[in-house]
């Protein structure tokens, strides 16, 4: 099943139609909260609010989400596997039914290019699809102590009640990346979204709840406060996991915060990837790799190409060629026929672009395209290419969150991965060559939790997704992905 094939034209009333639709407020307990709208919702490509939402007191609010997720928790974990199952497949099914709505939902208060927001739908319910099949297959074994007259019997339980934090930028993915793996396992949970992209949240309750979950089992805050949500939530010792995609500051302070209850805790966050093109590399594989890893959701994903290192024995081609494609881009409003590169999702993250850049050509970089925001309304920053750019420049150690490739020409394959290397994040890297001795070896040896070698994308429900040093802790996705939300009890038996 895939996302839908014949999609409806988008018009002023197919938009105002979804919005009248969509539900405005937290779920809690089965039931949405109700309330009075006061929290904007910004379209990106137009700067002016799409709708606005309830905006629930963090403590209060917060405090009878995690009430129903507690008083849920028994019957979930209790419920056998392949009912959870069933009812992971059914959310699955909805999603594929309903992603027109799924669609425009995110390309309305994110920005991205519809088609990629139809992309969205398929991969983000596939975690639905893939941890349906998992809730079956719960780990768990029994043998004999090869040095004792007993068994060993290992059981694994759900961790218990969860707090899942969620960023903006992949509004659905991101939601059943956690939620799903947290059902399968048998824990309920309580869901915070993204203050700036709530909405496509609140339509994944509408199909969780018609899928059949049952009532307090999924649980969604929609707040602005989300330091009084989280605080509310981590200080009870209630609470057993926390799951949170974001910034690595973020993540750190969640981190402390887990420390007094010793919550499991999975954090995935910042990236840094480099994108390194070896001598050997055929330059269209090169650069169909480069741009989707680079343009990709307006360039707005931890996962993007943040620094390209490029040996200088094909740089002067890939830099002409990606020079070319990035000029073919077209930038507009996500909901336009056409439009392959969308607005960033507010003024905050256009100004850091603009930082970036002018901090690189202060420095001696070039800009071969683009290198500046958009005169029009909306939040947009067109496509760039910067040449020349030397280490010290930000772009090479910050996370950029935007369309903006940066090129460091370098003679020997050592220093390349040796620059790779060179951060504190691990995320995601990428790694293109025609040499198979050469390719293999680079992703050998580029520090973080994945590799992505001659693609551009590398994402998938059943690949472990997470990274390493200070972009993380956990995996989402494949069997690591429900392990995060177990906990294994040991049984000595007798024989």
């Amino acid at each position: 099943m895939s996302a839908a094939t014949t999609r409806p034209t988008i018009t002023p009333a197919r938009i105002s139609d979804l919005l009248e639709r969509v539900p405005r407020s937290s779920f809690v307990g089965g039931s949405f909260l109700g309330g009075t709208p006061s929290l904007a919702v910004l379209d990106p490509a137009t700067g002016t609010a799409l709708t606005e939402v309830v905006d629930a007191e963090a403590a209060t609010v917060g405090r009878q989400a995690l009430d129903a997720a507690v008083a849920a928790q028994d019957d979930w974990a209790a419920a056998l596997p392949r009912e959870r199952s069933e009812i992971l497949r059914r959310a699955y099914e909805l999603c594929h039914e309903r992603a027109d709505d799924l669609a425009l939902a995110m390309t309305l208060e994110m920005g991205k290019p519809l088609a990629e927001s139809y992309g969205e739908v398929t991969y983000g319910a596939e975690f639905l699809r893939w941890f349906s099949e998992q809730a079956v297959r719960a780990p768990g074994e029994f043998r004999h102590a090869p040095s004792a007259e007993h068994a060993i019997l290992t059981v694994a339980r759900p961790v218990g009640p969860v707090l899942a934090i969620t960023p903006w930028n992949f509004p659905l993915s991101m939601g059943t990346r956690k939620l799903a793996p947290a059902l399968a396992a048998g824990c309920t949970v309580v869901l915070k979204p993204a203050q700036k992209t709530p909405l496509t949240s609140l339509l994944l309750m509408e199909i969780l709840r018609d899928a059949g979950v049952p009532a307090g089992v999924v649980n969604c805050v929609v707040t602005s406060d989300s330091k009084g949500l989280s605080s509310t939530a981590m200080s009870d010792p209630r609470l057993r996991k926390v799951s949170f995609t974001g910034s690595t500051g973020v993540g750190r302070t969640l981190l402390s915060q887990a420390s007094e209850h010793v919550l499991k805790a999975s954090m995935e966050l910042g990236g840094n990837a480099p994108f390194l093109v070896l001598p050997s590399a055929d330059i269209d594989t090169a650069i169909t790799a480069a741009m989707p890893a680079k343009f990709r959701n307006n360039g707005e994903a931890c996962t993007a190409a943040n620094r390209f290192y490029v040996h200088s024995s094909v740089a002067e081609e890939f830099t002409q060629r990606l020079v070319a494609e990035t000029e073919k881009l077209v930038v507009g409003p996500g909901i336009e026929d056409g439009t392959t590169l969308g607005p960033l999702i507010d003024d905050a993250a256009v100004q850091k672009v603009e930082e970036l850049v002018t901090d690189a050509v202060s420095r001696g970089a070039r800009v071969l395209t683009g290198g500046k925001r958009l005169d029009r309304e909306g939040f947009y920053y067109a496509p760039t290419v910067l040449a020349d750019v030397p280490s010290d420049a930000r772009v090479n150690h910050e996370e950029i969150f935007g369309p903006v490739a940066p090129i460091i020409v370098m003679d020997d394959v050592d220093a390349m991965i040796a620059a790779a290397n060179d951060t504190e994040f691990g995320l995601m890297s990428y790694a293109v060559g025609a040499d198979l001795a050469e390719v293999t070896d680079a992703a050998g040896r580029i520090e973080s939790g994945m590799v992505a070698v001659n693609v551009g994308v590398a994402s998938d429900a059943a690949a472990p997704f997470g990274g390493i040093k200070e972009s993380g802790l956990g995996r989402e996705g494949s069997h690591e992905g429900l392990e995060e939300y177990l906990e294994m009890t040991y049984v000595r038996l007798p024989v």
